[in-house]
């Protein structure tokens, strides 16, 4: 039996280093082999989402919330081991069958990472299929995109303001809808999506200023229940976009503007609108003041309100936590090739500019066609 135990041991071992070993090795090919995150993004990582997400999304609660859960009570329990041993002789024995297991934890953890997600922040961007090219854009061009987000997000909100808790079911299924919707616009897009899943506890979110989560180790869109409804639609699509294998937080946000705003329904119409002039109001605001107050009094009151009920929300919960997980979140990007951390994710504006140019393009030819 003693003989069995330690040929198990030793399995888990082998099998905790040779998780580790192929991390590095897939970790490497990423960084360093030209094309081999885009060959993997299109080639095997589809097979994955298809295969772990139709499973995972089986179940109606988040996986990887109750894995979490279950790993922190794990770990709980491992270090009242730990004191416990360090009164009896066998500590030694204890920290090795502790450490053994935690090895193989580790090892899966980083592996699935990898693999569902590390690799695709080497693949191509979303810009480079839809032709988005970066380019240089003018104030009058940001104020205009502006205005009118101003006039459509007014127009939306007529009949776009509903609660969500009273439609959970329907604006999860929506929000598949929408990004298939999306996938007909652009093939990148195109293919299996799961329902995305709340947070049953989702102050853990809120806490750290999240909105939503992708989770790789369960191939999960989770998201926080609990912020402003006028949030959560974006949310939901911006999540969906990572199972397509885009991982840069400023294209995964515009994937999310463009599914909802070219959605039938007009509540998902009415978040992408609002999202966007929030991001576009943003940068006028850096470049001229007055007019972004100019147009911010021509928001109706529906709007303004969402916006203030938004703001309240997240100002709840500035904290130290939430500067040291801002600070994570920073790094975290930084280390995945997204140069610019945090603030990548206000490069959606160049994104939706560069698409106004080609809707506006496509426009002035048929024009021209007619004539």
């Amino acid at each position: 039996m003693k003989k069995n135990k330690r040929y198990g041991s030793q399995y888990l071992v082998a099998a905790g280093i040779s998780l580790l070993l192929l991390t590095a090795v897939f970790q490497l090919s990423a960084r360093t082999l030209p094309g081999f995150g885009t060959w993997y993004a299109h080639h095997i990582y589809p097979w994955i989402v298809d295969g772990v997400g139709r499973l995972t999304g089986l179940l109606p609660f988040s996986v990887v919330e109750m894995g979490l859960y279950g790993l922190l009570c794990l770990l709980f329990l491992d270090v009242v081991r730990l004191f416990a041993a360090l009164i009896r002789p066998e500590t030694a024995k204890t920290l090795t069958v502790i450490g053994r297991r935690w090895l193989l934890i580790v090892g899966t953890l980083l592996f699935l990472y990898t693999v569902n997600c590390g690799i695709n922040y080497y693949a191509s961007s979303f810009s480079s299929y839809a032709g988005l090219a970066d380019g240089t854009y003018t104030v009058e061009e940001l104020e205009t995109l502006c205005s009118d987000l101003v006039e459509l997000v007014n127009e939306s909100a007529k009949s776009g303001r509903q609660f969500y808790r009273e439609n959970r079911s329907v604006w999860r299924a929506e929000a598949v809808t929408a990004m298939q919707a999306a996938g007909e616009q652009f093939s990148c897009l195109a293919g299996f999506y799961p329902k995305p899943k709340e947070v049953l506890v989702s102050q853990i979110l809120s806490v750290q200023q999240l909105c939503g989560v992708y989770s790789p180790f369960t191939v999960e869109a989770n998201f926080n229940g609990d912020m402003p409804d006028y949030n959560v639609p974006h949310t939901l699509c911006h999540e969906l976009s990572h199972l397509k294998g885009f991982m840069r937080e400023d294209e995964a946000n515009f994937i999310g503007y463009l599914a909802c705003i070219s959605s039938e329904n007009e509540v998902f119409r009415y978040s992408g609108y609002l999202t966007g002039w929030v991001y576009a109001g943003n940068a006028l605001a850096r470049v001229d003041m007055r007019r972004y107050i100019e147009l911010t009094n021509q928001l109706c009151e529906e709007a303004r309100q969402d916006l203030d009920e938004n703001s309240d929300f997240w100002n709840r919960y500035e904290s130290k936590v939430s500067e040291a997980a801002t600070r994570m979140n920073d790094t975290y990007l930084k280390m995945n090739s997204q140069a610019d951390g945090v603030k990548s994710y206000g490069r959606m504006v160049d994104l939706m500019l560069s698409y106004r140019r080609i809707q506006q393009r496509f426009l002035n030819e048929n024009l021209i066609n007619l004539d």
